[in-house]
């Protein structure tokens, strides 16, 4: 499984990298600006990523931004659904707003930090990614 693993703080970016490192390659941006490229690379290459666990609290773009962006992306390319990226969101904020406003914006998980293995993983099996 291809991964990118989208979070601006180190400590967090390293306990979420040691998680995923189990179930396939994990690439890293270290801000919003950075996902783009990466997001946008990967379909330049026809080898998009499978996941993306995507931080909501970011500097430059937020993750909220970088969702839409992608989206975006995929229906310039004719890509919807199914056939788009599981983008997994990553955040403290437990807020109803930004969960419903993260999934209005085609998101297809939500997980409250601190990160704890079974919940990556149960998102992952609920995706069908492992």
């Amino acid at each position: 499984m291809k991964i990118l693993l989208v979070e601006d703080d180190f400590v967090t970016r390293k306990i979420f990298k040691n998680l995923l490192n189990n179930y396939g390659e994990v690439d890293i941006a270290v801000n919003g600006v950075e996902a783009i490229k990466a997001i946008s690379i990967s379909y330049d290459h026809g080898d998009p990523y499978d996941v993306i666990f995507l931080d909501v609290l970011m500097p430059e773009m937020d993750g909220q931004e970088v969702l839409k962006n992608t989206r975006k992306l995929e229906e310039e390319r004719n890509i919807f659904g199914k056939d788009g990226i599981k983008i997994i969101m990553t955040t403290v904020l437990k807020d109803s707003e930004n969960i419903i406003k993260a999934f209005r914006e085609q998101c297809e998980g939500y997980i409250i930090k601190p990160a704890e293995k079974e919940n990556v993983e149960k998102v992952l099996r609920k995706l069908e990614l492992i």
